[in-house]
């Protein structure tokens, strides 16, 4: 059975608890849309929370504040950064709840998170929806952002190795930005899988995303478990970063882990929505290597990819 409770949160009064048997989400109105906790009951949060920023509300500065929220692609210093300080409205249906922003007088556009938790299961299928309220239409893609806890590892997967001779075409790019440093030891790139690593030492932030037909992405988390992400990807559409699917970033004080829509023009009144599907399982070691992934990792998604 899955439960609501208004609660507080962080210093925010008006939140609210999602939870089951299981695990629980806690989603604050009092800014937003954003997810603020995802963990087992009671656990450690596999979300990242900037303590200083809970609580805060209003004002015309954008702040990052945690948790997990929705933008529209590509990214652009003053259309990103629209800062989501404002309350949004909560809305309580028969199988999900609906988080409501108020639209964004700069561009127009309406963010919108459904969040529907399993009934028995550490299971969470969260679709975003960019609506456009405007006059004209605005090309954009839907793009989910999870801000993890710092000391974890993100996990990409890469498509299937074929020896030279079998397949003579390219399988996958991978995407690099101009602070990309793939000498950086914060990175592992194996056969199977691209690791980043987040270091709360490292003072310089790394990203990279792939084009590739893959559906899922996750995070390791010694004390909070380990966080799958799970999305379609459409063949033959167009995809903003260079034709990114997902994409990982890390700098301090966190690490994200991202997954985009493909681009659309979207008309006046329109909508797009982007679905990601979330698992938690329980904590492993940090995985090093292809080998370690496939030997921890790989046997808790099976059931599921």
């Amino acid at each position: 059975m899955v439960e609501i409770q208004k609660t507080a949160y962080g210093g925010w009064p008006n939140c609210y608890r999602i939870s089951n048997t299981r695990v629980e989400l806690v989603v604050t109105t009092d800014v937003g849309p954003r997810i603020i906790r995802f963990a087992y009951n009671g656990g450690p949060n596999i979300f990242k929370e900037y303590s200083a920023m809970l609580g805060q509300t209003g004002g015309d500065e954008w702040r990052p504040y945690g948790g997990h929220r929705l933008w529209h692609a590509p990214e652009d210093l003053v259309r990103t950064y629209y800062p989501d300080n404002q309350s949004v409205e909560f809305e309580e249906h028969a199988n999900f709840v609906r988080l409501i922003q108020t639209v964004e007088d700069a561009t127009g556009i309406q963010k919108e998170i459904d969040i529907a938790l399993a009934v028995a299961e550490a299971k969470v299928t969260v679709t975003h929806r960019l609506r456009n309220t405007g006059l004209w239409p605005v090309r954009l893609a839907p793009w989910a952002l999870s801000v993890m806890e710092t000391g974890g590892v993100a996990v990409l997967p890469l498509p299937p190795y074929i020896p030279h001779g079998s397949a003579v075409l390219p399988a996958a790019g991978l995407v690099l930005w101009s602070y990309t440093r793939l000498a950086d030891p914060r990175w592992t790139f194996g056969d199977r899988f691209i690791l980043l690593r987040q270091d709360p030492a490292a003072t310089v932030p790394q990203k990279i995303g792939i084009q590739a037909p893959i559906n899922w992405a996750a995070y390791v988390h010694e004390s909070a478990g380990v966080m799958l992400k799970r999305f379609d990807v459409m063949p033959g559409t167009e995809y903003p970063d260079y034709g990114a699917v997902a994409e990982i970033f890390t700098d301090p004080d966190m690490l994200e882990v991202e997954t985009l829509g493909p681009l659309v023009s979207l008309a006046p009144a329109a909508t797009v929505e982007h679905v990601e599907t979330w698992y938690l399982f329980d904590a492993v070691a940090l995985p090093r290597s292809d080998h370690e992934v496939e030997r921890t990792l790989l046997p808790l998604f099976e059931a599921v990819l």
